[in-house]
């Protein structure tokens, strides 16, 4: 009795580490168990995998924002010579600074014939040789730029047509350079001949926002910029950017309707003083004749025009909204 007992147990434990280490090899427990831990293994692999190249695009859209954002930061300071291009003009620096003499030279002669005296046909000269052809510049800059806005997201939404129709983006600024009215067409010719001699086109749009330091042409750069070096839907990129330049546009009218009244009452405010000078001086000049034949006049005089450039120069500032 005792030996089948002990018989019994003997089977039993040898059943049991039979069942432990044999029964996983015969049934191949085993071998789907290194499958599982093998999967387990290479899970994280093959999500580092996948997101390797999420990584490294946006790396690169951070290195090529970081690059514009470094590029913009030096064009906030424009030369000269950048400025005469911003404007259109096809002038060099020394013709520029010639101009500007010329055209002090010949206001501080009209101060001295018209007997203001030595000091205002100085400030007459200063006036013409620092401050006329700048805002020269300023005026044609701004021109220009309205144009080019007023062109631009049609221009946007012919590469959009062109590169779902399976064209190449240079063919499709091609187009742009043949059909589209100035000064976009010379922008655009400028970017496929900087991009003839070398340069990357993500590079030779971004130098777009140097010649025309617009919102619009920034975005513009950036999108091109990034598609090149990241890759992407370059159709619905810039499909999602021709929205967007028509709508700032959009808004753009709403505020100069909603600002067109105070502008009206700034023109009036600023106009009311001449024309009330005017009608005097009509009625009767002998009453207003002192305010020109006395000393005492032309310092009222300076110390008026001083207020009243000082006063629209603040309403021009409350009403020019910028977005």
């Amino acid at each position: 009795m005792d030996s089948l007992a002990v018989f019994f147990l003997a089977a039993v434990a040898v059943g049991g580490v039979a069942y432990v280490f044999v029964y996983p090899i015969l049934s191949g427990e085993r071998k789907t168990e290194k499958r599982v831990a093998s999967v387990a293994r290479a899970e994280p692999v093959a999500r580092a995998a996948r997101g390797q190249p999420q990584r490294s695009r946006r790396d690169s859209v951070e290195s090529t924002l970081k690059e514009l954002e470094a590029r913009h930061k030096k064009t906030k300071s424009p030369s000269l010579s950048v400025r005469i291009a911003q404007a259109g003009l096809t002038w060099t620096k020394q013709k520029y600074l010639v101009i500007s003499a010329v055209i002090g030279a010949v206001m501080f002669a009209a101060g001295l014939m018209g007997n203001a005296g030595l000091l205002p046909a100085a400030g007459l000269g200063f006036a013409g040789a620092f401050g006329l052809p700048r805002w020269l510049l300023s005026y044609f800059k701004k021109r220009r730029e309205a144009k080019f806005l007023a062109a631009f997201p049609d221009a946007v939404d012919i590469i959009v047509r062109g590169v779902k129709a399976g064209l190449p983006l240079l063919d499709c600024m091609k187009m742009i350079t043949a059909e589209a009215p100035e000064p976009l067409k010379s922008e655009f010719r400028a970017i496929i001949e900087t991009q003839a001699i070398g340069i990357p086109l993500g590079e030779a749009c971004g130098k777009l926002y140097e010649r025309m330091p617009l919102p619009e042409a920034n975005f513009f750069g950036i999108v091109i910029a990034i598609q090149q070096k990241a890759g992407g839907n370059l159709a619905e990129a810039l499909g999602n950017l021709s929205r967007v330049l028509r709508d700032r546009k959009k808004m753009k009218g709403k505020i100069q309707a909603m600002s067109q009244e105070a502008k009206a009452s700034a023109a009036i405010i600023g106009a009311l003083p001449v024309a009330v000078m005017t009608l005097v001086w009509i009625t009767s000049p002998q009453y207003i004749g002192l305010l020109f034949s006395e000393p005492l006049g032309h310092i009222m005089l300076a110390g008026s025009v001083m207020w009243m450039s000082m006063g629209v120069l603040v309403m021009k500032k409350m009403i020019n909204f910028d977005f």
